[in-house]
């Protein structure tokens, strides 16, 4: 029962944050689908309510070793807008599917459909971190994978 009643308040955490324009910080009751889902959902309203809003939310919960490779978030911003990744910017709707998880590592394959209505899969690793600090044991993200493209709906 406790469970549960986390999942609803996470999902009212989620869904309250997004409406009053703020992002989420990582935090130990996010669990790695949770943490996907609300970079995808930032993503999918990227300049909603402000311009990369999404991309910045994404940044939120990158794994810190992630950050320092693609950061700072105006490089981070580039990349994301750049021919790899900008599919994901106000795609039109997404899919999670678990492939693999443990108690520090959790992969994921994560099929969007972009705006011109093409898909694209990508391999979405989280992990926990397990250092010091006020990130320790929150689900971050250390990997997206390069698109693979899956042909278009029409």
């Amino acid at each position: 029962m406790i469970k549960i009643l986390k999942f609803f308040i996470i999902v009212f955490l989620v869904n309250s944050s997004f409406a009053f324009s703020e992002t989420i910080k990582p935090n130990v009751s996010i669990n790695p689908n949770q943490v996907i889902e609300i970079q995808l959902k930032g993503l999918m309203k990227n300049d909603s309510p402000y311009r990369d809003m999404g991309i910045e939310q994404t940044w939120e919960f990158a794994h810190p070793n992630n950050q320092r490779f693609t950061g700072p978030i105006d490089r981070f911003k580039e990349m994301i807008k750049g021919d790899s990744y900008n599919m994901l910017l106000n795609h039109i709707s997404h899919e999670i599917k678990e492939i693999y998880s443990d108690d520090k590592n959790a992969v994921y394959e994560v099929v969007i459909l972009d705006q011109n209505k093409k898909y694209f899969k990508f391999k979405w690793q989280v992990e926990k971190f397990l250092e010091s600090g006020p990130l320790k044991n929150c689900w971050l993200t250390t990997v997206v994978s390069q698109p693979i493209p899956m042909g278009s709906s029409t």
